[in-house]
């Protein structure tokens, strides 16, 4: 991972208030969070939404992020078609700590619809404060990158 702690999060219109709590809280954890919108509560489109932010941390501007929408699942799919990124939805903080450390991954998906805002804080800093362990790992990582083609 960079050594800023950068991170972009997104969401579509279903999770807004929830994004808003995580980006607080992980700002006051000393974060610097690049809160990508959207901003109302109109209808939009979670694929667009997932995407930007997975280009921001496909590009390194970000080191990780974190999208949400109704179920995680839909945005988490959009993410995962941009190259070099590892997005997984979590609802509990032991997936969200083995992601990190076993998958490497550089994204975690929410559900907004599905997990409580103290639940989701508590797999917001599992995934936050995991790091990626190498080893026997690097190797299944580098599986899937080249899955990417």
């Amino acid at each position: 991972m960079p050594d800023r702690k950068r991170l972009v999060l997104s969401s579509d219109h279903a999770a807004i208030p929830l994004r808003q709590t995580i980006a607080a809280h992980a700002a006051a954890k000393g974060w610097e969070v690049v809160d990508i919108g959207p901003t109302t509560a109109e209808s939009t489109h979670y694929p667009d939404h997932g995407a930007a932010a997975a280009r921001r941390v496909a590009s390194g501007d970000c080191a990780l992020g974190i999208i949400l929408c109704g179920t995680g699942q839909g945005i988490m799919m959009a993410a995962n078609k941009v190259r070099g990124i590892r997005c997984g939805v979590c609802t509990d903080t032991f997936s969200a700590r083995m992601i990190r450390q076993h998958n490497d991954a550089n994204m975690l998906s929410l559900g907004a619809r599905v997990v409580g805002e103290g639940l989701a804080l508590d797999i917001v800093d599992a995934f936050l404060g995991a790091e990626f362990e190498g080893g026997r790992h690097a190797t299944r990582v580098d599986m899937i990158t080249a899955l990417e083609g």
